[in-house]
């Protein structure tokens, strides 16, 4: 008889791959039905990683709208998922363990029966938790391997990691291969693996499609044992995001496996509501390039949603990085030619940096400091001048353990600048703070809410939560929709355009001062040199001293107050930006002269 494959609809992720926002509740509760009438899901991916933080800054109650979207699903018996990051849960930082065991049990009384687990560094230390925390909820524990391609990443590794997490009580397990740079044979090889060792433990391939492998890696994970595979629909499949399920349906029917019909009615209503959303809002946050594939990604190995910023950073330093080849005869690079440099030069500096999976946040480290490595050698300087303060955590152990041995010149660097390394569990750094907030819910008298979850949302999110509560969210949402729309003109049918802040001209910058060293700003948000202080003019004048590794002035993102942080003591020799200005992630925004 013909083994069953069962298809998961990653409809969070098909979102959060393509561009900035989530659909609202409303409308993920108005195109729910017709997810469900396609009749060949077994699995939905409903909420996670970005997804409550989204529906904050929406100025809605993401606790309202988990329940609302998961209902129809349990309804009928279809599955939901979520994705969460170990050590950092539903953030980008790290999270204390109380917090963490609460987010399980608020959302399992939520409706979310699956909880997909991933570490972006692979230490099983940081995984431990979401393993004994989901199952203590009553969740399927669902542990994921973060795929990636390189000498140390090999079957055996990932096999230890396996062996770890279901000694945890993992109940399943995930190939998240979110560079879709997993090679099919390697895959294959991974799940036989897997499925031979522990033929009672569910495997879910998850792919992305930027570089063209995931077909071919679907059939053969399919064909190694594998139980599940994540699909999108269009429009946002194919491009960086996911295969679509008519695709890879028929492709597994082809090879012999039992799966079940799509209504294709329910499908193009499904794909009818889904360009709704792009074309009511959410494209105005679209990148089009997420819409193609590219080879180039097979050799850098980064993740395709990476490639907006990546370009976008990109640009912002050509002038800078050009100004210094022309102050040192070399010949002025054109934006194609950076683009294969910073490819060839995130290749060059990711073994040096122990091979960390290139997911987020670590594919940003990497790419950063290949980036700033570049700049370095236009002026040149050695590889490795600089490297921020986020990426020392990393290569220190203070996010976990690399898979692979760090370049002696990079031991060599952190002991020069009397840094120390960190072998204990990164979880022992943060303390448990559910005491704390709670005293806070009580001082603003606001109710902790069923099952606890508007605690949870405090504390997992504090700053986004309090922006919502007192209606600055919903304010600030709307006027950012209201600027797009109205710099956009008019409506476009088939995708929004993706509309960019004005940028700084920074040439005229890079070629007065190419020695200098850009400062970029950190998040996407509003520039204060100085905080709570209104005069626009206020900025580091001319020659004001600043310290490497030290703040200089802040951007206010959406979440809260991020350091602008110099790479380089010395002094400014320029500020590109006046205080209050609205500036982009990576935007250069001053030049320091050491």
């Amino acid at each position: 008889m013909a083994r069953e494959i069962k298809f998961s609809l990653v409809y969070r992720d098909m979102w959060q791959s393509s561009g900035k926002f989530q659909p609202r509740v409303d409308q993920l509760v108005k195109v729910a039905p017709a997810i469900i009438d396609m009749g060949c899901f077994d699995r939905v991916e409903t909420n996670g990683g970005a997804f409550e933080q989204v529906n904050l800054l929406y100025g809605e109650n993401p606790n309202v709208a988990v329940r609302k979207w998961t209902a129809p699903f349990h309804k009928v018996g279809i599955q939901t998922h979520m994705l969460e990051r170990g050590l950092n849960a539903l953030r980008m930082n790290p999270v204390p363990a109380d917090v963490r065991e609460l987010m399980f049990k608020v959302k399992k009384a939520q409706g979310t029966d699956i909880s997909r687990s991933f570490c972006g560094l692979n230490d099983p230390r940081n995984l431990k938790l979401s393993v004994e925390y989901a199952k203590k909820a009553g969740m399927i524990s669902q542990a994921a391997l973060s795929i990636t391609h390189s000498p140390v990443h090999t079957v055996e590794y990932y096999m230890g990691l396996v062996d770890k997490l279901v000694e945890y009580g993992a109940d399943e397990i995930c190939l998240k291969d979110m560079a879709g740079i997993g090679r099919p044979t390697f895959l294959a090889q991974l799940t036989n693996g897997i499925k031979t060792k522990y033929p009672h433990i569910k495997v879910q391939y998850h792919g992305h499609s930027g570089p063209g492998f995931s077909p071919a890696s679907m059939l053969e994970v399919a064909r190694a044992g594998a139980d599940y595979i994540d699909v999108a629909v269009e429009p946002l499949s194919w491009g960086k995001v996911h295969p679509d399920v008519i695709t890879i349906q028929q492709m597994l029917r082809g090879d012999g496996f039992l799966v079940k019909d799509i209504n294709m009615d329910a499908y193009m209503e499904t794909r009818a509501l889904t360009q709704e959303f792009i074309d009511d809002f959410l494209g105005y946050w679209i990148n089009p390039t997420n819409s193609q594939m590219t080879s180039l990604l097979v050799g850098c190995g980064l993740p395709g949603g990476m490639m907006g910023s990546m370009m976008a950073d990109l640009k912002g330093f050509k002038d800078a990085i050009n100004a210094a080849e022309k102050a040192h005869g070399q010949p002025v690079s054109s934006l194609d030619t950076l683009m294969v440099k910073l490819f060839n030069e995130v290749e060059y500096v990711w073994p040096k940096l122990g091979y960390p999976p290139l997911v987020t946040p670590f594919s940003q480290y990497v790419k950063n400091t290949a980036l700033m490595n570049l700049f370095s050698m236009a002026q040149g300087k050695p590889r490795f001048s600089q490297i921020d303060k986020d990426t020392w955590g990393m290569i220190l152990g203070k996010m976990g353990n690399l898979p692979g041995e760090l370049a002696p010149e990079i031991i060599a660097l952190a002991k020069e600048k009397g840094m120390e390394f960190q072998t204990t569990n990164p979880q022992d750094n943060y303390p448990n703070e559910l005491p704390k907030f709670r005293k806070m819910m009580e001082e603003e008298g606001w109710d902790c809410g069923q099952d606890d979850e508007e605690l949870f949302e405090l504390a997992m999110h504090e700053r986004q939560y309090r922006d919502y509560r007192s209606g600055i969210a919903k304010e600030r949402f709307n006027k950012e929709l209201e600027d797009l729309k109205a710099k956009a003109g008019a409506p476009i049918v088939v995708t929004r355009p993706v509309v960019e802040m004005p940028k700084f001209d920074v040439k005229d910058y890079a070629e007065k001062y190419p020695k200098a060293v850009p400062v970029q700003a950190p998040v996407k948000g509003r520039l204060l040199w100085q905080i709570d202080v209104k005069d626009d003019s206020k900025a580091p004048v001319a020659g004001t001293q600043v310290e490497a590794g030290k703040a200089m002035g802040h951007v206010q993102a959406f979440y809260g107050m991020e350091e602008i942080i110099p790479a380089v003591s010395g002094r400014v020799v320029a500020t590109l930006g006046k205080q209050g200005d609205m500036v982009e992630k990576g935007e250069i925004i001053a030049f320091v002269q050491e």
